[in-house]
């Protein structure tokens, strides 16, 4: 017989006690299988077995039942025998190739205890390009060296956590209205996404020809926008919404979804751990003037860890919060087609040093909303470079907007009063309520400095009393702004020479 456990030195024995129960808990009731081998691997159409388990019960059989990717194929039922030997083999069928093959052997005593052994059969060559298609209802880890396809928009739900290890590239399948593809992290549930350095896990489109181990596209320019949806992230954290409700639905995902409620009542809710994050070409439109964000954070709890993400040519905003209280450090959008930066509904926690690249069709560098309900809080923005366009505002504070905003650079922005520029360029804070809070401290600027255009006034750039808090410097000699060093190497925007001149 052609020998089929290849690279098996040896048979590999399993033989796990029921349970880690003491002694005194579990005195005589142990049930044992041995001589299933953990892996092996065969070929399309190939034949593994037979192979011979030895399975043993002090208090005597009563069945041992093998499951392949959790369906039943076998059962055999024993007459209370301490001990029996049962062959399995198995022959691989065409939609066994390039895949792994779960099959797991439970026994079972008179008692009702039992064991469980795995055996995983590899046929032919592992695929590495994997397509998603139905929600994540349990534990599921995403493996690094491989491409996982988004093929419509996937919840992560029922409290269950996706693991995408580093390396992992994501890609989005095109798709707009109802069927634009996204991932969403739905409440209660959580995503432990920890790139590296040198292994950032980056999220992407379809068409983008990008494959583990590459930083930049080699196919897609770096203003390629809405191609796929986006990241979402969703919590029990509170917000201040309409009527004072304590749920509502987020935005980009359409209300027949209930994935995509978030809002409630626990300030320190966990959905997971972002690091060396890069979501790339989003913002898929699923409405009219309704897109999705690159990154969407609803009502993120405070104990969620979120460090070193990259939003590059997102059709809508870069980072979105919705009420809330996570924070975020090291951040770097490029070309946002809306805002880079844009928060809502009494978001609470901390943007610590960030680098905002505004392009052609970014609208606002910084939009800042107030809350809608009754609830009051007030969000940092602190440590952040930001370079203008043409075509680009620095801020709007508006609709009863509060907080603090601190050590901030901004350069590169137009004469609001060119009338080329049409008024963009400048900082304002815009409505009663908003000029209220700034007079009140409620919303407040510190430290601000700008190089300016030629000829421009800080009163007319920064609109409503702010150039009080803000100092011109030249190009290059501002005293604060972002940290560009902890975006070197695995960021697009740093190996594109993007933060050079920052």
């Amino acid at each position: 017989m052609k020998r089929i456990f290849k690279g098996l030195m040896t048979f590999v024995v399993v033989a796990v006690l029921l349970s880690a129960c003491s002694e005194e808990d579990q005195p005589n009731n142990s049930v044992t299988i041995s001589g299933i081998p953990a892996t092996a691997v065969i070929e399309a159409g190939e034949r593994v077995g037979p192979v011979s388990a030895t399975i043993s019960a002090e208090d005597g059989l009563a069945s041992l039942v093998v499951l392949k990717d959790g369906a039943t194929v076998e059962t055999i039922n024993f007459n209370g025998e301490t001990s029996a030997t049962h062959e399995f083999s198995y022959t691989s069928v065409d939609e066994d190739a390039n895949k792994n093959v779960v099959f797991e052997f439970v026994a079972t005593d008179s008692n009702g205890d039992s064991q469980t052994v795995t055996h995983v059969l590899t046929v032919g060559e592992i695929a590495n390009v994997i397509r998603i298609t139905e929600n994540i209802t349990s534990d599921q880890t995403w493996e690094t060296g491989k491409v996982y396809v988004l093929g419509n928009r996937i919840a992560v739900t029922e409290g269950a956590t996706l693991t995408i290890n580093p390396g992992v590239i994501v890609k989005g399948e095109a798709g707009s209205g109802a069927n634009a593809t996204a991932l969403i992290i739905a409440r209660g549930s959580k995503i432990d996404a920890q790139g590296t350095e040198t292994q950032p896990i980056i999220f992407t489109s379809v068409a983008d020809e990008i494959e583990p181990g590459m930083i930049v596209s080699p196919n897609l320019d770096p203003d390629l926008e809405g191609l796929w949806g986006g990241l979402l992230i969703l919590g029990n954290a509170p917000g201040s919404f309409a009527g004072d409700v304590s749920e509502v639905q987020i935005e980009g995902i359409p209300p027949s979804d209930t994935n995509g409620l978030y809002g409630g009542d626990n300030p320190a809710d966990d959905s997971g751990i972002l690091k060396f994050i890069s979501i790339r070409h989003g913002g898929a439109n699923i409405g009219e003037g309704n897109e999705i964000n690159g990154l969407t954070l609803g009502a993120v709890g405070s104990t969620t860890i979120i460090e070193n993400v990259e939003v590059v040519a997102n059709q809508d905003d870069g980072i979105e919060w919705f009420g809330g209280t996570v924070s975020v450090k090291n951040a770097i959008i490029w070309n946002a087609a809306d805002d880079a930066l844009d928060t809502d509904q009494s978001w609470s926690g901390t943007m610590d040093n960030f680098i905002l690249l505004c392009g052609p069709n970014t609208d606002h560098a910084l939009e800042i909303d107030g809350p809608e309900g009754s609830f009051n809080a007030a969000h940092t923005l602190t440590n952040g470079t930001v370079r203008g366009n043409p075509a680009s505002e620095m801020g709007d504070f508006r609709d009863g907007a509060r907080g603090t905003f601190e050590n901030i650079y901004f350069f590169g922005f137009a004469d609001p009063a060119d009338p080329e520029a049409e008024g963009r360029g400048d900082l304002s804070v815009s409505g009663d309520q908003s000029l209220e809070n700034f007079q009140n401290d409620i919303l407040n600027f510190n430290n601000l400095e700008v190089t300016l255009a030629e000829g421009v006034s800080l009163a007319n750039v920064f609109r409503n009393g702010t150039h009080e808090s803000a100092s011109e410097v030249v190009l290059g000699d501002n005293t604060v702004g972002a940290d560009k060093s902890v975006f070197a190497g695995w960021s697009w925007a740093a190996v594109a020479g993007e933060l050079d001149e920052l």
